[in-house]
């Protein structure tokens, strides 16, 4: 019930016009003074909602919601189908199409949501996740070849978000071994991906992608890492439902590449837009710092360490990059 009031509340507001707490009231079928907790409430989601006495409530900023249909429309002209699910408020999208694994999605099945209550970053980090502000979508995808052809998709991942911020923006962004996309040298987006499956059966992957475009605030003073937005690199306007659009023809085209015969090409590509190509850096794994300088990739999607001379393999886990200075 709660839900959906935050949910019908925030229809109500998104045009960004003043709306009455009795206007509102009335709507919902609750009392003022139960607005006044629910306007609060959506607050604390990340959405500027100001008072003024005789007029009613509105937000700062008109909302464009995303729309599943409009997505849905804009990949058909591409000749795509996925099925498109757009939620209000949920607790995290690949959390979402994980639960109902394996009989209730179906290949490429997107889930995008306006806000997550519990939304996951690598190693079990909070992602603050305002309402309306940002892109958080995830993606099914079935790997026939099993557990091992997971190896490598963090990097078609990224390079799909680069595609997309390409397309959308004319922005270059850095890619940041494993999973992590950089605009000026901060963080712009992320990628999480979780697996389901057993070594020599198909595998289930959810893949999930955060994407900054404006940073509320008070939102931004929860976050524990520089970062940045694409409303700081941009005068164009930023339509959420074009670049959900992007983003899933994107991903799309590069798992199928990923699964196909085209590692050379996605290696060379990283290696094109790597942020610590060719620079010192460390690798944290708990208390223990390995350092060395970085070479890129492999086809596996190894981060490549150059040790004193000698080029190893390092792969994901629960390893850290950093920048060695």
């Amino acid at each position: 019930m709660e839900k959906t009031v935050k949910e019908e509340l925030i229809k109500q507001l998104a045009t960004g016009e003043f709306v009455s707490g009795q206007q509102l009231g009335d709507v919902l079928g609750i009392s003022r003074a139960a607005i006044s907790k629910h306007i609060k409430a959506v607050s604390e989601m990340g959405l500027d909602v100001f008072r003024v006495t005789g007029k009613g409530y509105k937000l700062a900023q008109p909302l464009e919601l995303l729309n599943a249909d409009k997505i849905s429309a804009e990949l058909i002209k591409c000749d795509l189908t996925n099925k498109i699910e757009v939620h209000n408020i949920i607790d995290s999208t690949n959390d979402s199409l994980m639960r109902r694994l394996p009989n209730q999605v179906e290949q490429g099945q997107v889930c995008v949501a306006e806000y997550q209550s519990a939304g996951r970053g690598r190693r079990g980090r909070q992602w603050i996740s305002p309402f309306g502000s940002h892109i958080y979508l995830s993606m099914y995808w079935c790997l026939e070849q099993g557990m091992s052809a997971a190896m490598g998709l963090n990097i078609v991942a990224a390079l799909a978000v680069s595609d997309a911020v390409k397309a959308a923006f004319d922005i270059d962004v850095q890619l940041k071994w494993p999973n992590d996309i950089y605009l000026d040298g901060v963080k712009l987006a992320g990628i999480l991906i979780d697996l389901d499956g057993q070594a020599l059966d198909p595998c289930h992957c959810v893949i999930g992608i955060g994407l900054n475009l404006k940073m509320p605030t008070d939102s931004a003073k929860q976050v524990d890492q520089p970062w940045t937005d694409i409303s700081q690199h941009t005068n164009k306007d930023i339509n959420r439902n074009k670049l959900v659009v992007e983003l899933i023809k994107s991903l799309t085209c590069r798992v199928k590449q990923h699964q196909g015969d085209a590692q050379t090409n996605i290696v060379a590509e990283w290696q094109q837009l790597d942020y610590y190509f060719d620079k010192p850096v460390k690798l944290i794994s708990g208390e223990r710092i390995v350092r060395g300088i970085c070479r890129g990739i492999d086809h596996q999607g190894a981060l490549l360490l150059d040790i004193g001379g000698e080029v190893k393999p390092m792969y994901g886990g629960e390893l850290s990059l950093r920048g060695d200075t």
